[in-house]
Protein backbone atom coordinates (compact mmCIF):
# COMPACT_ATOMS: atom_id res chain seq x y z
CA UNK A 1 0.00 0.00 0.00
CA UNK A 2 1.16 3.54 -0.65
CA UNK A 3 1.34 6.09 2.12
CA UNK A 4 -1.29 8.88 2.00
CA UNK A 5 -0.17 11.55 -0.48
CA UNK A 6 1.14 14.76 1.03
CA UNK A 7 -1.44 16.99 -0.69
CA UNK A 8 -4.21 15.27 1.23
CA UNK A 9 -6.32 14.93 -1.95
CA UNK A 10 -8.44 11.83 -2.34
CA UNK A 11 -11.24 10.88 -4.76
CA UNK A 12 -14.70 11.99 -3.74
CA UNK A 13 -16.69 9.07 -2.36
CA UNK A 14 -20.47 9.10 -2.09
CA UNK A 15 -22.01 7.66 1.07
CA UNK A 16 -22.66 3.93 1.03
CA UNK A 17 -26.18 2.60 0.98
CA UNK A 18 -27.44 0.01 3.45
CA UNK A 19 -26.15 -2.85 1.31
CA UNK A 20 -22.65 -1.35 1.29
CA UNK A 21 -22.72 -0.23 -2.36
CA UNK A 22 -22.12 3.36 -3.38
CA UNK A 23 -25.27 5.17 -4.41
CA UNK A 24 -25.74 5.57 -8.11
CA UNK A 25 -27.85 4.28 -10.98
CA UNK A 26 -28.26 0.54 -11.28
CA UNK A 27 -26.43 -1.17 -14.14
CA UNK A 28 -27.93 -3.82 -16.40
CA UNK A 29 -24.92 -6.13 -15.95
CA UNK A 30 -24.56 -5.71 -12.20
CA UNK A 31 -21.02 -4.44 -12.86
CA UNK A 32 -19.77 -1.22 -11.28
CA UNK A 33 -17.10 0.05 -13.69
CA UNK A 34 -14.05 -2.14 -13.07
CA UNK A 35 -15.75 -3.91 -10.16
CA UNK A 36 -17.17 -6.73 -12.23
CA UNK A 37 -19.88 -9.06 -11.00
CA UNK A 38 -18.66 -12.52 -11.93
CA UNK A 39 -21.03 -15.35 -12.82
CA UNK A 40 -20.30 -19.01 -12.19
CA UNK A 41 -18.85 -21.09 -15.02
CA UNK A 42 -22.15 -22.96 -15.25
CA UNK A 43 -23.96 -19.65 -15.70
CA UNK A 44 -21.59 -18.54 -18.46
CA UNK A 45 -21.52 -21.71 -20.54
CA UNK A 46 -23.83 -24.66 -21.18
CA UNK A 47 -23.20 -28.37 -20.87
CA UNK A 48 -24.65 -29.04 -24.33
CA UNK A 49 -22.05 -26.94 -26.16
CA UNK A 50 -18.28 -26.97 -26.42
CA UNK A 51 -15.73 -24.23 -26.80
CA UNK A 52 -13.73 -26.13 -29.43
CA UNK A 53 -14.46 -28.00 -32.63
CA UNK A 54 -13.40 -31.64 -32.82
CA UNK A 55 -14.15 -34.06 -35.65
CA UNK A 56 -16.48 -36.91 -34.91
CA UNK A 57 -14.52 -40.16 -34.45
CA UNK A 58 -14.70 -42.64 -37.29
CA UNK A 59 -16.77 -45.75 -36.68
CA UNK A 60 -13.69 -47.93 -37.06
CA UNK A 61 -11.43 -45.74 -34.89
CA UNK A 62 -9.57 -47.82 -32.29
CA UNK A 63 -10.79 -47.50 -28.71
CA UNK A 64 -7.88 -47.12 -26.33
CA UNK A 65 -9.96 -46.67 -23.16
CA UNK A 66 -9.78 -50.33 -22.17
CA UNK A 67 -13.41 -50.54 -21.13
CA UNK A 68 -13.29 -47.27 -19.19
CA UNK A 69 -15.59 -45.39 -21.59
CA UNK A 70 -17.65 -42.65 -20.00
CA UNK A 71 -21.12 -43.96 -19.16
CA UNK A 72 -22.82 -40.55 -19.17
CA UNK A 73 -22.06 -36.95 -20.18
CA UNK A 74 -19.61 -35.09 -18.00
CA UNK A 75 -22.02 -32.13 -17.73
CA UNK A 76 -19.33 -29.46 -17.59
CA UNK A 77 -20.07 -26.15 -19.31
CA UNK A 78 -18.47 -25.50 -22.66
CA UNK A 79 -16.71 -22.14 -22.93
CA UNK A 80 -14.60 -20.47 -25.57
CA UNK A 81 -11.00 -19.64 -24.74
CA UNK A 82 -11.71 -15.88 -24.27
CA UNK A 83 -14.60 -16.69 -21.93
CA UNK A 84 -12.43 -19.05 -19.89
CA UNK A 85 -9.46 -16.68 -19.68
CA UNK A 86 -11.64 -13.71 -18.75
CA UNK A 87 -13.49 -15.68 -16.07
CA UNK A 88 -10.35 -16.70 -14.21
CA UNK A 89 -8.64 -13.36 -14.75
CA UNK A 90 -11.64 -11.53 -13.28
CA UNK A 91 -11.71 -13.92 -10.33
CA UNK A 92 -7.98 -13.34 -9.74
CA UNK A 93 -8.61 -9.60 -9.53
CA UNK A 94 -10.98 -10.19 -6.62
CA UNK A 95 -8.30 -12.06 -4.68
CA UNK A 96 -5.77 -10.40 -2.41
CA UNK A 97 -2.11 -10.98 -3.19
CA UNK A 98 1.30 -9.84 -2.00
CA UNK A 99 1.72 -7.88 -5.24
CA UNK A 100 -1.40 -5.85 -4.40
CA UNK A 101 -0.74 -4.81 -0.84
CA UNK A 102 0.59 -5.45 2.63
CA UNK A 103 -0.07 -8.92 4.08
CA UNK A 104 0.20 -8.71 7.92
CA UNK A 105 -0.41 -12.46 8.18
CA UNK A 106 1.41 -13.45 11.38
CA UNK A 107 3.10 -16.86 11.54
CA UNK A 108 2.92 -17.23 7.76
CA UNK A 109 5.53 -14.68 6.62
CA UNK A 110 3.91 -13.34 3.47
CA UNK A 111 6.75 -11.24 2.11
CA UNK A 112 7.68 -9.90 -1.30
CA UNK A 113 8.89 -12.45 -3.86
CA UNK A 114 11.79 -10.72 -5.67
CA UNK A 115 11.50 -10.74 -9.45
CA UNK A 116 15.15 -11.68 -9.71
CA UNK A 117 14.21 -15.06 -8.22
CA UNK A 118 11.55 -15.52 -10.88
CA UNK A 119 13.92 -14.56 -13.69
CA UNK A 120 16.48 -17.16 -12.63
CA UNK A 121 13.86 -19.86 -12.04
CA UNK A 122 12.59 -19.36 -15.58
CA UNK A 123 15.96 -19.98 -17.21
CA UNK A 124 15.51 -22.98 -19.54
CA UNK A 125 18.15 -25.09 -17.80
CA UNK A 126 16.17 -24.83 -14.56
CA UNK A 127 12.59 -24.46 -15.76
CA UNK A 128 12.74 -27.34 -18.22
CA UNK A 129 14.60 -29.89 -16.09
CA UNK A 130 12.81 -33.22 -15.58
CA UNK A 131 13.42 -35.74 -12.77
CA UNK A 132 13.64 -38.63 -15.23
CA UNK A 133 16.42 -37.09 -17.32
CA UNK A 134 19.76 -38.94 -17.45
CA UNK A 135 21.90 -37.81 -14.54
CA UNK A 136 24.69 -36.53 -16.75
CA UNK A 137 22.26 -33.95 -18.22
CA UNK A 138 21.22 -32.43 -14.87
CA UNK A 139 24.55 -31.74 -13.18
CA UNK A 140 23.63 -28.06 -12.90
CA UNK A 141 20.47 -28.95 -10.98
CA UNK A 142 22.48 -31.15 -8.60
CA UNK A 143 24.89 -28.26 -8.04
CA UNK A 144 22.00 -25.92 -7.17
CA UNK A 145 20.50 -28.43 -4.72
CA UNK A 146 23.87 -29.10 -3.11
CA UNK A 147 24.77 -25.40 -2.86
CA UNK A 148 21.42 -24.57 -1.25
CA UNK A 149 21.89 -27.49 1.14
CA UNK A 150 25.32 -26.10 2.08
CA UNK A 151 23.82 -22.69 2.91
CA UNK A 152 21.00 -24.18 4.97
CA UNK A 153 23.45 -26.27 6.98
CA UNK A 154 25.75 -23.28 7.53
CA UNK A 155 22.91 -20.94 8.55
CA UNK A 156 21.48 -23.43 11.06
CA UNK A 157 24.72 -24.92 12.40
CA UNK A 158 23.49 -28.45 11.69
CA UNK A 159 25.19 -31.53 10.25
CA UNK A 160 22.99 -32.60 7.35
CA UNK A 161 19.82 -31.69 5.50
CA UNK A 162 16.97 -33.54 3.79
CA UNK A 163 15.94 -31.54 0.73
CA UNK A 164 13.04 -33.69 -0.50
CA UNK A 165 10.11 -32.66 1.80
CA UNK A 166 7.56 -30.61 -0.12
CA UNK A 167 6.23 -28.33 2.64
CA UNK A 168 6.70 -27.33 6.26
CA UNK A 169 4.29 -29.93 7.62
CA UNK A 170 5.87 -32.53 5.34
CA UNK A 171 9.23 -31.54 6.79
CA UNK A 172 7.87 -31.90 10.33
CA UNK A 173 6.87 -35.46 9.52
CA UNK A 174 10.31 -36.09 8.05
CA UNK A 175 11.99 -34.89 11.24
CA UNK A 176 9.77 -36.98 13.50
CA UNK A 177 10.36 -40.05 11.33
CA UNK A 178 14.11 -39.46 11.67
CA UNK A 179 13.66 -39.37 15.45
CA UNK A 180 11.59 -42.55 15.36
CA UNK A 181 14.24 -44.31 13.25
CA UNK A 182 17.02 -43.22 15.63
CA UNK A 183 15.09 -44.50 18.65
CA UNK A 184 14.29 -47.80 16.96
CA UNK A 185 17.95 -48.25 16.02
CA UNK A 186 18.84 -48.27 19.70
CA UNK A 187 15.84 -50.41 20.64
CA UNK A 188 14.06 -47.61 22.45
CA UNK A 189 10.27 -47.72 22.14
CA UNK A 190 9.19 -44.29 23.36
CA UNK A 191 5.65 -43.15 22.71
CA UNK A 192 5.17 -39.53 23.88
CA UNK A 193 5.94 -36.22 22.17
CA UNK A 194 5.71 -33.05 24.26
CA UNK A 195 4.34 -29.94 22.55
CA UNK A 196 4.21 -26.52 24.27
CA UNK A 197 0.93 -24.66 23.79
CA UNK A 198 2.91 -21.81 22.22
CA UNK A 199 4.15 -24.12 19.43
CA UNK A 200 3.05 -23.99 15.82
CA UNK A 201 -0.35 -25.56 15.23
CA UNK A 202 0.79 -28.39 12.98
CA UNK A 203 3.19 -29.83 15.58
CA UNK A 204 0.70 -31.92 17.59
CA UNK A 205 -0.98 -33.11 14.38
CA UNK A 206 2.36 -34.27 12.98
CA UNK A 207 3.30 -36.13 16.15
CA UNK A 208 -0.10 -37.83 16.32
CA UNK A 209 0.07 -38.76 12.62
CA UNK A 210 3.45 -40.40 13.26
CA UNK A 211 1.86 -42.55 15.96
CA UNK A 212 2.92 -40.68 19.08
CA UNK A 213 0.78 -39.63 22.00
CA UNK A 214 0.87 -35.85 22.38
CA UNK A 215 1.04 -34.12 25.73
CA UNK A 216 0.89 -30.38 26.34
CA UNK A 217 3.44 -28.22 28.14
CA UNK A 218 2.08 -24.91 29.48
CA UNK A 219 3.24 -21.39 28.75
CA UNK A 220 4.31 -19.02 31.51
CA UNK A 221 2.65 -15.67 32.10
CA UNK A 222 5.42 -14.02 30.09
CA UNK A 223 4.63 -16.15 27.01
CA UNK A 224 7.50 -18.67 27.08
CA UNK A 225 7.75 -22.42 27.70
CA UNK A 226 7.47 -23.39 31.37
CA UNK A 227 10.92 -24.96 31.80
CA UNK A 228 10.16 -26.51 35.17
CA UNK A 229 6.93 -28.09 33.92
CA UNK A 230 8.83 -29.51 30.96
CA UNK A 231 11.57 -30.96 33.16
CA UNK A 232 8.99 -32.49 35.48
CA UNK A 233 7.35 -34.35 32.59
CA UNK A 234 10.51 -35.73 30.97
CA UNK A 235 11.05 -39.44 31.37
CA UNK A 236 11.87 -42.71 29.58
CA UNK A 237 8.62 -42.57 27.56
CA UNK A 238 9.31 -39.13 25.99
CA UNK A 239 10.66 -39.41 22.45
CA UNK A 240 10.90 -35.72 21.67
CA UNK A 241 9.77 -32.20 22.34
CA UNK A 242 8.47 -30.14 19.40
CA UNK A 243 9.11 -26.49 20.08
CA UNK A 244 8.73 -23.38 17.96
CA UNK A 245 11.45 -20.79 18.45
CA UNK A 246 10.74 -17.92 18.20
CA UNK A 247 7.35 -19.07 19.47
CA UNK A 248 3.90 -18.02 18.30
CA UNK A 249 3.62 -15.48 21.11
CA UNK A 250 6.28 -13.64 19.10
CA UNK A 251 9.01 -14.28 21.66
CA UNK A 252 12.42 -15.92 21.60
CA UNK A 253 12.73 -18.89 23.95
CA UNK A 254 15.53 -17.73 26.24
CA UNK A 255 15.79 -21.16 27.90
CA UNK A 256 16.18 -23.04 24.62
CA UNK A 257 19.62 -24.46 25.47
CA UNK A 258 18.42 -25.51 28.92
CA UNK A 259 15.40 -27.19 27.33
CA UNK A 260 17.60 -29.07 24.85
CA UNK A 261 20.02 -30.17 27.54
CA UNK A 262 17.19 -31.48 29.73
CA UNK A 263 15.58 -33.39 26.83
CA UNK A 264 18.89 -34.92 25.76
CA UNK A 265 19.71 -35.93 29.31
CA UNK A 266 16.36 -37.75 29.42
CA UNK A 267 17.23 -39.59 26.20
CA UNK A 268 14.90 -37.68 23.88
CA UNK A 269 15.37 -35.47 20.85
CA UNK A 270 14.56 -31.81 20.17
CA UNK A 271 12.50 -30.89 17.14
CA UNK A 272 12.36 -27.17 16.38
CA UNK A 273 9.64 -25.80 14.12
CA UNK A 274 11.44 -23.50 11.69
CA UNK A 275 8.36 -21.54 10.64
CA UNK A 276 9.71 -18.45 12.39
CA UNK A 277 13.32 -18.73 11.25
CA UNK A 278 12.88 -15.41 9.42
CA UNK A 279 13.29 -13.67 12.78
CA UNK A 280 16.70 -15.17 13.57
CA UNK A 281 18.32 -16.10 10.25
CA UNK A 282 21.94 -14.95 10.29
CA UNK A 283 21.66 -14.12 14.01
CA UNK A 284 21.17 -17.48 15.78
CA UNK A 285 22.09 -21.01 14.70
CA UNK A 286 19.54 -23.52 16.05
CA UNK A 287 22.21 -26.22 16.08
CA UNK A 288 24.10 -24.24 18.71
CA UNK A 289 20.98 -24.39 20.89
CA UNK A 290 20.87 -28.20 20.87
CA UNK A 291 18.25 -28.68 18.16
CA UNK A 292 18.28 -32.13 16.50
CA UNK A 293 15.89 -31.47 13.61
CA UNK A 294 14.23 -28.39 12.15
CA UNK A 295 12.26 -27.84 8.97
CA UNK A 296 12.77 -24.64 7.02
CA UNK A 297 9.88 -23.11 5.10
CA UNK A 298 11.60 -21.75 1.99
CA UNK A 299 8.57 -19.54 1.33
CA UNK A 300 8.76 -17.92 4.76
CA UNK A 301 12.47 -17.22 5.17
CA UNK A 302 13.84 -17.37 1.64
CA UNK A 303 11.06 -15.62 -0.32
CA UNK A 304 9.82 -18.43 -2.58
CA UNK A 305 6.08 -18.26 -3.40
CA UNK A 306 3.69 -20.11 -1.11
CA UNK A 307 3.28 -23.41 -2.93
CA UNK A 308 4.77 -22.00 -6.10
CA UNK A 309 1.94 -23.26 -8.29
CA UNK A 310 2.40 -26.79 -6.99
CA UNK A 311 4.40 -28.42 -4.22
CA UNK A 312 6.34 -26.07 -2.01
CA UNK A 313 9.54 -26.98 -0.19
CA UNK A 314 10.35 -27.70 3.45
CA UNK A 315 13.96 -28.91 3.81
CA UNK A 316 14.85 -30.46 7.17
CA UNK A 317 18.23 -29.82 8.77
CA UNK A 318 19.50 -32.62 11.02
CA UNK A 319 22.00 -32.92 13.86
CA UNK A 320 24.91 -35.33 13.75
CA UNK A 321 22.84 -37.78 15.81
CA UNK A 322 19.95 -37.80 13.32
CA UNK A 323 21.68 -37.24 9.95
CA UNK A 324 22.28 -40.98 9.33
CA UNK A 325 18.52 -41.60 9.54
CA UNK A 326 17.44 -38.96 7.04
CA UNK A 327 15.47 -39.79 3.91
CA UNK A 328 16.80 -40.79 0.52
CA UNK A 329 17.83 -39.46 -1.91
CA UNK A 330 20.44 -36.83 -1.04
CA UNK A 331 23.22 -35.06 -2.92
CA UNK A 332 26.89 -35.66 -2.17
CA UNK A 333 30.05 -34.09 -3.58
CA UNK A 334 32.77 -36.68 -4.02
CA UNK A 335 36.53 -36.17 -3.95
CA UNK A 336 36.57 -35.46 -7.70
CA UNK A 337 34.34 -32.41 -7.14
CA UNK A 338 31.29 -33.90 -8.85
CA UNK A 339 27.89 -33.74 -7.14
CA UNK A 340 26.04 -37.06 -7.19
CA UNK A 341 22.48 -38.00 -6.33
CA UNK A 342 22.65 -40.86 -3.82
CA UNK A 343 19.53 -43.00 -3.94
CA UNK A 344 20.62 -46.05 -1.96
CA UNK A 345 22.30 -46.69 1.37
CA UNK A 346 25.96 -47.25 0.59
CA UNK A 347 29.11 -48.02 2.53
CA UNK A 348 31.59 -45.61 0.96
CA UNK A 349 33.97 -42.84 1.95
CA UNK A 350 31.20 -40.23 1.94
CA UNK A 351 28.98 -42.32 4.24
CA UNK A 352 31.90 -42.93 6.57
CA UNK A 353 32.76 -39.23 6.68
CA UNK A 354 29.22 -37.93 7.24
CA UNK A 355 27.40 -40.77 8.95
CA UNK A 356 30.19 -42.68 10.68
CA UNK A 357 29.36 -45.72 8.59
CA UNK A 358 26.43 -46.86 6.47
CA UNK A 359 23.45 -44.52 6.36
CA UNK A 360 20.37 -45.92 8.10
CA UNK A 361 17.68 -44.04 6.18
CA UNK A 362 14.04 -44.47 7.18
CA UNK A 363 13.17 -44.44 3.45
CA UNK A 364 11.79 -41.84 1.07
CA UNK A 365 9.48 -38.90 1.60
CA UNK A 366 8.71 -38.42 -2.10
CA UNK A 367 9.33 -40.16 -5.40
CA UNK A 368 11.92 -37.57 -6.47
CA UNK A 369 14.27 -35.15 -4.78
CA UNK A 370 12.24 -31.98 -4.24
CA UNK A 371 10.91 -28.83 -5.90
CA UNK A 372 13.50 -27.48 -8.31
CA UNK A 373 11.71 -24.16 -8.82
CA UNK A 374 11.75 -23.46 -5.09
CA UNK A 375 15.40 -24.49 -4.76
CA UNK A 376 16.42 -22.13 -7.54
CA UNK A 377 14.47 -19.19 -6.14
CA UNK A 378 15.74 -19.72 -2.59
CA UNK A 379 19.37 -19.98 -3.65
CA UNK A 380 19.01 -16.85 -5.78
CA UNK A 381 17.63 -15.01 -2.76
CA UNK A 382 20.46 -16.23 -0.52
CA UNK A 383 23.23 -15.38 -2.98
CA UNK A 384 21.77 -11.94 -3.75
CA UNK A 385 21.68 -11.11 -0.03
CA UNK A 386 24.87 -12.74 1.18
CA UNK A 387 25.57 -13.44 4.83
CA UNK A 388 25.32 -9.80 5.90
CA UNK A 389 22.11 -9.28 3.96
CA UNK A 390 20.45 -12.31 5.55
CA UNK A 391 21.39 -11.00 8.96
CA UNK A 392 19.74 -7.68 8.06
CA UNK A 393 16.60 -9.57 7.01
CA UNK A 394 16.14 -10.76 10.60
CA UNK A 395 17.05 -7.39 12.09
CA UNK A 396 14.59 -5.49 9.89
CA UNK A 397 11.79 -8.02 10.43
CA UNK A 398 12.19 -7.71 14.20
CA UNK A 399 12.42 -3.90 13.99
CA UNK A 400 9.21 -3.68 11.96
CA UNK A 401 7.31 -5.98 14.33
CA UNK A 402 8.37 -3.99 17.38
CA UNK A 403 7.36 -0.78 15.63
CA UNK A 404 3.83 -2.15 15.24
CA UNK A 405 3.76 -3.52 18.80
CA UNK A 406 4.78 -0.22 20.38
CA UNK A 407 2.42 1.72 18.11
CA UNK A 408 -0.61 -0.35 19.19
CA UNK A 409 -0.03 -1.41 22.79
CA UNK A 410 -1.88 1.62 24.21
CA UNK A 411 -5.08 0.61 22.37
CA UNK A 412 -4.97 -3.19 22.16
CA UNK A 413 -4.38 -5.81 24.81
CA UNK A 414 -0.73 -6.87 24.43
CA UNK A 415 -0.05 -9.22 27.36
CA UNK A 416 3.52 -10.06 26.36
CA UNK A 417 4.67 -6.54 25.50
CA UNK A 418 6.60 -6.39 28.77
CA UNK A 419 8.35 -9.73 28.14
CA UNK A 420 11.06 -8.07 26.11
CA UNK A 421 11.22 -7.15 22.43
CA UNK A 422 8.97 -9.26 20.22
CA UNK A 423 10.58 -11.04 17.33
CA UNK A 424 9.10 -11.01 13.81
CA UNK A 425 5.46 -10.82 14.90
CA UNK A 426 3.41 -8.88 17.46
CA UNK A 427 0.56 -10.51 19.39
CA UNK A 428 -2.61 -8.72 20.52
CA UNK A 429 -5.89 -9.85 22.10
CA UNK A 430 -9.50 -8.62 22.09
CA UNK A 431 -9.70 -7.78 25.79
CA UNK A 432 -11.28 -4.34 26.10
CA UNK A 433 -13.50 -4.47 23.01
CA UNK A 434 -16.85 -2.81 23.63
CA UNK A 435 -20.26 -4.42 23.30
CA UNK A 436 -20.08 -7.92 21.90
CA UNK A 437 -17.49 -7.07 19.23
CA UNK A 438 -14.86 -9.71 18.55
CA UNK A 439 -11.52 -10.16 16.87
CA UNK A 440 -13.36 -11.36 13.76
CA UNK A 441 -15.18 -8.03 13.48
CA UNK A 442 -11.92 -6.09 13.53
CA UNK A 443 -10.36 -8.47 11.00
CA UNK A 444 -13.31 -8.12 8.61
CA UNK A 445 -13.18 -4.34 8.98
CA UNK A 446 -9.51 -4.41 7.99
CA UNK A 447 -10.60 -5.75 4.59
CA UNK A 448 -12.50 -2.51 3.95
CA UNK A 449 -9.27 -0.60 4.60
CA UNK A 450 -7.59 -2.56 1.78
CA UNK A 451 -5.61 -5.07 3.85
CA UNK A 452 -5.66 -8.81 4.17
CA UNK A 453 -6.47 -9.57 7.84
CA UNK A 454 -3.78 -10.74 10.20
CA UNK A 455 -3.77 -14.27 11.64
CA UNK A 456 -6.69 -14.48 14.09
CA UNK A 457 -7.49 -16.75 17.05
CA UNK A 458 -3.98 -18.19 17.05
CA UNK A 459 -2.06 -18.92 19.19
CA UNK A 460 -4.66 -20.44 21.49
CA UNK A 461 -2.94 -19.18 24.64
CA UNK A 462 -4.49 -15.72 24.13
CA UNK A 463 -8.22 -15.06 23.87
CA UNK A 464 -9.16 -13.38 20.59
CA UNK A 465 -5.57 -13.47 19.39
CA UNK A 466 -4.43 -11.20 16.56
CA UNK A 467 -0.96 -12.11 15.31
CA UNK A 468 0.59 -9.41 13.13
CA UNK A 469 3.76 -9.96 11.09
CA UNK A 470 5.05 -7.10 8.92
CA UNK A 471 8.19 -8.93 7.63
CA UNK A 472 11.29 -7.02 6.59
CA UNK A 473 10.08 -6.17 3.10
CA UNK A 474 7.65 -3.41 4.11
CA UNK A 475 8.69 0.24 4.25
CA UNK A 476 8.01 2.59 7.13
CA UNK A 477 5.50 4.46 4.96
CA UNK A 478 3.56 1.24 4.42
CA UNK A 479 3.64 0.43 8.12
CA UNK A 480 2.55 3.96 9.06
CA UNK A 481 -0.52 3.72 6.86
CA UNK A 482 -1.36 0.27 8.22
CA UNK A 483 -0.91 1.45 11.81
CA UNK A 484 -3.21 4.43 11.16
CA UNK A 485 -5.92 2.09 9.88
CA UNK A 486 -5.31 -0.45 12.64
CA UNK A 487 -5.52 2.21 15.36
CA UNK A 488 -8.73 3.60 13.93
CA UNK A 489 -10.33 0.14 13.96
CA UNK A 490 -9.05 -0.57 17.48
CA UNK A 491 -10.63 2.68 18.70
CA UNK A 492 -13.93 1.75 17.06
CA UNK A 493 -13.79 -1.76 18.54
CA UNK A 494 -13.06 -0.44 22.02
CA UNK A 495 -16.01 1.95 21.65
CA UNK A 496 -18.31 -0.91 20.64
CA UNK A 497 -19.06 0.33 17.11
CA UNK A 498 -21.82 -2.08 16.01
CA UNK A 499 -21.26 -1.20 12.33
CA UNK A 500 -18.12 -3.34 12.45
CA UNK A 501 -20.27 -6.46 12.85
CA UNK A 502 -21.43 -6.10 9.23
CA UNK A 503 -17.96 -5.58 7.71
CA UNK A 504 -16.66 -5.91 5.10
CA UNK A 505 -18.83 -3.45 3.21
CA UNK A 506 -16.67 -2.91 0.12
CA UNK A 507 -15.35 -6.39 -0.68
CA UNK A 508 -16.70 -8.28 -3.72
CA UNK A 509 -18.77 -10.36 -1.27
CA UNK A 510 -20.20 -9.50 2.12
CA UNK A 511 -19.58 -11.51 5.28
CA UNK A 512 -20.52 -15.19 5.15
CA UNK A 513 -22.18 -17.26 7.82
CA UNK A 514 -18.86 -18.98 8.55
CA UNK A 515 -20.37 -21.59 10.88
CA UNK A 516 -22.93 -22.66 8.27
CA UNK A 517 -20.29 -22.57 5.51
CA UNK A 518 -18.07 -24.90 7.54
CA UNK A 519 -20.79 -27.31 8.61
CA UNK A 520 -22.92 -27.37 5.47
CA UNK A 521 -20.70 -26.31 2.58
CA UNK A 522 -22.13 -26.25 -0.92
CA UNK A 523 -19.45 -27.97 -2.98
CA UNK A 524 -21.40 -28.65 -6.18
CA UNK A 525 -23.41 -26.40 -8.46
CA UNK A 526 -27.07 -27.24 -8.94
CA UNK A 527 -29.31 -25.68 -11.52
CA UNK A 528 -31.97 -23.43 -10.00
CA UNK A 529 -35.37 -25.12 -9.83
CA UNK A 530 -37.17 -22.34 -11.70
CA UNK A 531 -35.11 -22.71 -14.90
Amino acid sequence: MNAPNQSGWKPEMTPASEDGLHNGPATVTGNRALMLEEALLFEIGRADVTGIDLPEPADDAPNRLGGLDRAEPIDLPGLTEPETVRHYTRLSRQNYGIDLGFFPLGSCTMKHNPRLNEKVARMPGFADVHPLQPRETVQGAFEVINELAHWLIALTGMHGVAMSPKAGAHGELCGILCIRAALEARGDAREVVLVPDSAHGTNPATAAFAGYRVENIPTTDEGRVDLEALKARLGPDVAAVMITNPNTCGLFERDMKKISDAVHEAGGFVYCDGANFNAIVGKVRPGDLGVDAMHINLHKTFSTPHGGGGPGSGPVVLSEALAPFGPLPYTARTADGVVHLVEEETADAFSEEHFGGVMQSFGRMTAFHGQMGMFTRALTYILSHGADGLRQVAEDAVLNANYILRSMEDLLHAPYAASGPCMHEALFGDKGFGGDLSTLDLAKSLIDEGYHPMTVYFPLVLHGAMLVEPTETESKATLDQFIAAFRSLAERANAGDEAMKQAPYYAPRRRLDETLAARKPKLAWTEPENT
